[in-house]
C-alpha cells in the first residue's frame, strides 16, 4: 500500500469515527430545577406567568440591565412576545413566546428563539404546585436538541450544569423576590 493510500484512509479514519461515534448519542436534553417558595401556588403562578417579571429574577436578564426590550401582545397570554436585544455575548439577541398556559394545572410554556450569538429554538417551561396554602414547589425545566452530526458537542457540554446554575440562581432570585 502507497503512502497516499495510508493517508487517506487514515483522514477517512478521522472523519468517520466522530460520526459513528454520533449515531449512538442523543439529541436532546433536558435540565429541570426546583424551589419551595413560602407563597401560595397560585401567587406564585400569577408573578410568573407574566414574562416581563423575569427580569426581576431572570440571570440572563441580569447580565444586561442596558439590554433593549420590546414586547408584543397581552402580556401573560398565549401569544405574548418578549423580544431582548443584547450586545453581551452571553445574552444575544432572541425572543421567548408563551406558547401555552394551563392557570388549572398551573403550568406554562413558551418557546425560547435564538438569533444571536447562535440560531435555536427550544422549549422552556414553568410549573408550580401546592404544598400548603402558603407554601409552593417551582419547577423550571428547559428541553433542547442538537441534530446529527452536532449532538457530538454533547460529549463536551455539559448543559445539566451549564444551565442548570443558572435556572437554580434565577429560582433563588424569584424566591428572594416572591418572599420579601
Amino acid at each position: 500500500m502507497t503512502l497516499g493510500k495510508k493517508i487517506s484512509i487514515g483522514i477517512i479514519g478521522i472523519i468517520a469515527i466522530p460520526l459513528v461515534v454520533a449515531i449512538f448519542l442523543p439529541t436532546g436534553y433536558q435540565v429541570e430545577r426546583s424551589i419551595d417558595i413560602n407563597k401560595s401556588a397560585q401567587d406564585v403562578f400569577s408573578y410568573i406567568r407574566m414574562l416581563k417579571n423575569q427580569d426581576q429574577y431572570s440571570v440572563w436578564a441580569k447580565k444586561d440591565p442596558n439590554m433593549k426590550k420590546i414586547y408584543k401582545g397581552q402580556d401573560g397570554t398565549v401569544g405574548f412576545i418578549s423580544r431582548w436585544e443584547s450586545l453581551e455575548k452571553d445574552v444575544g439577541t432572541g425572543e421567548q413566546e408563551i406558547k401555552m398556559i394551563n392557570a388549572d394545572a398551573l403550568e406554562m410554556e413558551t418557546e425560547l428563539r435564538f438569533f444571536e450569538p447562535f440560531e435555536g429554538t427550544e422549549r422552556s417551561y414553568m410549573k408550580v404546585s401546592s404544598l400548603d396554602q402558603k407554601k409552593s414547589k417551582v419547577i423550571w425545566g428547559f428541553d433542547g436538541s442538537i441534530p446529527y452530526p452536532s449532538n457530538l458537542m454533547l460529549l463536551f457540554m455539559n448543559f445539566e450544569e451549564m444551565i442548570g446554575k443558572d435556572f437554580e440562581e434565577g429560582l433563588s432570585n424569584l424566591k428572594v423576590v416572591l418572599e420579601k
